[in-house]
């Protein structure tokens, strides 16, 4: 006779539940033999009777002071999650302490574990195993390495937000050429020199000091320039000066059009696109991004998240010199991106330019 001839019902779980332990806690008390508790729980015999082992307590009889056995179902449930608590395989990472001390480090210096997962794929002969991307944010949740956790990451997790393109135009932008005007090729990032510029501001205390970024959307290269103040006089000045050390024609070829949010800085389209040098001649062509749809400009967008790992919001941008902002811009520039193939913007520009 086989264990199947017990049951009601063929169990679809191999193990027993709290409430299930219950129920054979309830039966044990009311005198049932393995044999019927089986048939009620849909089990088979031998899993009751082992269960009714490892379930037994002893206890105090208030009564009589004699002490005596039964089966508890809170004890045989705690002892059955503490024995699945283990469950598992090890740790790939195991006893490799210089891959552990590798990765801390890495950490510690702003690097994203993606970028870290992919630099171990190049010292395959310096550690035992390398760890995916997965892996290494799955450490820093559980705390596995010693001296770095989630919080120590500059950027957590970060999740596409998907939205539906905005068809209106900006009301009190109608002169500017809008972004459905732009060329098919600057939306396919099939060549270099269109860029995506944006402001990034301090806090309310302090100066009015902003910084003004520009990204290259096929290679992502920035550049950061400190202006005084969120106006559209600093914003064309930074233009005029960038040109005046470019002269005209090198400027039109590095910047063959600009895309900018419908932002009060920016809305002086003729005086961004007019050259300084020679008024009657256009050195670059402004595009405007729709209302509301800042992933228009996803990779600016992008990059001054980035940027925020070295000046957080609300702190006053005057306070940063034109050197540090400089180290800021080298780090981003230098700074391998999984989107270029783990390649530095400053690689793929020179490619591409």
């Amino acid at each position: 006779m086989g264990h199947l001839d017990y049951n009601k019902e063929t169990r679809k779980n191999k193990h027993l539940t709290y409430r299930e332990r219950l129920k054979i806690e309830c039966m044990l008390n009311d005198r049932k033999n393995a044999s019927e508790i089986s048939e009620q729980i849909g089990c088979s015999r031998r899993t009751v009777e082992r269960e009714r082992v490892r379930g037994q307590v002893t206890q105090l009889n208030g009564a009589t002071w004699e002490y005596y056995s039964k089966y508890d179902a809170d004890y045989a449930h705690n002892s059955y999650r503490a024995g699945h608590e283990g469950k598992g395989t090890c740790l790939k990472i195991g006893y490799d302490h210089k891959l552990s001390e590798h990765i801390e480090a890495e950490v510690l210096k702003g690097i994203s574990p993606d970028v870290i997962a992919n630099g171990l794929l190049k010292l395959k002969e310096k550690f035992s195993v390398t760890l995916c991307t997965r892996t290494i944010y799955s450490y820093l949740d559980k705390n596995i390495f010693l001296n770095v956790g989630y919080k120590d990451l500059i950027c957590g997790r970060y999740r596409k937000k998907h939205r539906e393109a905005v068809s209106r135009p900006s009301y009190k932008n109608l002169r500017g050429r809008s972004i459905e005007e732009r060329p098919a090729s600057v939306e396919d990032r099939l060549e270099a020199g269109h860029w995506e510029m944006d402001l990034v501001v301090g806090g309310s205390q302090g100066s009015k000091a902003v910084l003004l970024t520009l990204t290259e959307r096929t290679s992502r290269r920035e550049i950061i320039r400190k202006l005084p103040d969120k106006t559209q006089d600093s914003v064309v000045h930074a233009l005029d000066v960038m040109e005046r050390q470019m002269g005209r024609i090198g400027f039109s070829k590095k910047f063959r059009t600009i895309t900018v949010d419908n932002g009060a800085e920016f809305l002086g389209s003729r005086e961004m696109e007019r050259s300084c040098i020679s008024s009657r001649k256009p050195r670059t062509v402004i595009y405007y991004a729709h209302p509301y749809s800042a992933y228009e400009r996803g990779s600016n967008e992008n990059m001054n998240r980035m940027i925020r790992r070295f000046i957080p919001k609300g702190e006053d941008i005057g306070q940063y010199t034109k050197k540090e902002i400089q180290r800021i811009e080298n780090w981003l520039n230098n700074y391998p991106r999984k989107i270029l193939s783990y390649r530095t913007p400053l690689e793929v520009y020179e490619q591409v330019a």
